[in-house]
C-alpha cells in the first residue's frame, strides 16, 4: 500500500471514529494505533488524553503538539413513551443545521441508527417556516414503537450520539469530506509529524497528544499539558474557511488549500509573538504557503497548554474548513500536508538556546 493509501486509511478511520467529549475511547484507540509505531512510549492523563512520546534528545526541550479527539454531538437525556428520545447538545450546534439529519445513537449494545425528526413544511404556518425550531424542541427517531423498545435497542439515557458522514473523497481528490474533521485532522497532524520525525536528527522530545473534551472547555489540554510540562506548545485544529458564498473576509480570512492558517488571535489566547515570528520565518524560508488569520469567537486547545504552570509559548496551527460544527465538512488535503512540513521543520530547528530565546524575548 502506497503511503497515501495509508493516509487516506488513517484519516478515514479518525473521522468515522465515533467519540464525542468525555466519550472519546474509539477515537484514542484509532489515533494510538497509527502513533504508536513513531514513538517511545505512549501513556494517557487520567481524563483519557493520549500522549505519545519521541525523543530526539534526553535533556531536549519539550515541544507538545496537540490535537483534541472530541467532536461536537450530542447526549440521549430521555426517552418517551412512544420510544422518542430527547437529548443535550454536547459541543456548539447552531439549530439550522440540525433537523433532518442522520444520526448513529452508540450504545453498550452497538450503534442504532436515527435521525433527528422533523415536521413537513405542509403544516408549518408561514411565521414558523421562518424561525429555527429550539434545539430543547428536538428529539431523536430511532423507529421505536416505545420506550420499552429503545431500552431493548439497548439505548440509556447517557448514551452518546454522533452525525452520519463518511469519509469522502471528493471527484476534486484534494478535497475531503467527513463529519469530524473538527479535529480528527489535528490528530492525524501529530501522527503524521511524528512518522516524518522519525528518521530526523533534533534535539528535543516530540509529544504527539490528543486530547479530550477540548469542545466543552478545553479540559484535556490542562491535564495533557500539566502531565508534560512542555516548554513550547502548538495546538492543532480546523479553522474557518472564508471561501464559500456569504463569507466575508471580515468573518473569515483564510481560504481552503492556501496553507495553513496561523491564529494571531482568538477568544482562549493571543498567540505568543516570538513563537508566531519564529514560525512564519521558517516558512518563508522554506516556501511553506501560509495564512495569518484570527477567530474572535472561538478557541482551541492552546488556551489551556499557554496558562499552564509558569505559562508555554503556544501557537494554534489550524486547517482552514468550511462548514465546521454541522455534520459535514470539507478541507483541503494540501493544507493538511503543508501543516505537518511546517511543523517538522520547526522541530528540526528548535533547541534549548532557541526556545530560550523565544521565551524571554
Amino acid at each position: 500500500m502506497s503511503n497515501l493509501d495509508e493516509t487516506l486509511s488513517m484519516l478515514k478511520e479518525l473521522t468515522d471514529a465515533h467519540g464525542i467529549p468525555a466519550n472519546e475511547h474509539e477515537p484514542r484507540e484509532v489515533m494510538k494505533k497509527y502513533i504508536t509505531p513513531y514513538a517511545d512510549e505512549v501513556t494517557t492523563d487520567n481524563l483519557g488524553s493520549l500522549i505519545a512520546k519521541k525523543v530526539g534528545q534526553e535533556d531536549g526541550p519539550k515541544v507538545m503538539i496537540a490535537g483534541h479527539l472530541d467532536e461536537i454531538g450530542f447526549m440521549v437525556t430521555s426517552i418517551d413513551d412512544k420510544g422518542f428520545l430527547r437529548f443535550q447538545t454536547v459541543g456548539g450546534w447552531w439549530e439550522q443545521v440540525m433537523l433532518a439529519q442522520r444520526v448513529n445513537v452508540v450504545t453498550r449494545k452497538g450503534i442504532v441508527p436515527g435521525v433527528i425528526g422533523s415536521k413537513p413544511p405542509h403544516i408549518l404556518t408561514p411565521e414558523a417556516r421562518k424561525k429555527p425550531v429550539d434545539k430543547k424542541d428536538m428529539f431523536i427517531d430511532v423507529g421505536a414503537i416505545s420506550r420499552r423498545e429503545a431500552e431493548e435497542f439497548g439505548i440509556r439515557p447517557g448514551d452518546f450520539v454522533t452525525p452520519v458522514c463518511d469519509f469522502t473523497v471528493m471527484k476534486n481528490e484534494n478535497f475531503l469530506m467527513a463529519k469530524a474533521w473538527d479535529n480528527r485532522i489535528g490528530c492525524a497532524i501529530a501522527i503524521e509529524v511524528l512518522r516524518q520525525l522519525q528518521n530526523e536528527n533534533h534535539p528535543n522530545i516530540v509529544y504527539g497528544v490528543g486530547t479530550v473534551q477540548e469542545e466543552v472547555g478545553l479540559r484535556g489540554a490542562k491535564t495533557s499539558t500539566y502531565k508534560i510540562q512542555p516548554d513550547i506548545g502548538f495546538a492543532v485544529d480546523v479553522g474557518i474557511a472564508g471561501d464559500t458564498p456569504g463569507v466575508t473576509e471580515k468573518e473569515a480570512l483564510a481560504k481552503a488549500g492556501k496553507g495553513p492558517q496561523l491564529i494571531m488571535y482568538d477568544a482562549s489566547m493571543v498567540a505568543h509573538r516570538g513563537l508566531r515570528d519564529f514560525v512564519v520565518d521558517i516558512a518563508e524560508k522554506e516556501n511553506i504557503p501560509y495564512q495569518m488569520d484570527f477567530v474572535p469567537g472561538g478557541g482551541t486547545d492552546s488556551g489551556s497548554i499557554h496558562l499552564t504552570a509558569q505559562g508555554v509559548p503556544a501557537l494554534s496551527i489550524t486547517i482552514a474548513t468550511r462548514y465546521i460544527h454541522t455534520h459535514a465538512a470539507i478541507l483541503h488535503r494540501e493544507d493538511f500536508e503543508n501543516a505537518v512540513k511546517l511543523i517538522v521543520e520547526v522541530v528540526k530547528r528548535l533547541d534549548r538556546d532557541k526556545v530560550n530565546e523565544i521565551t524571554y524575548d
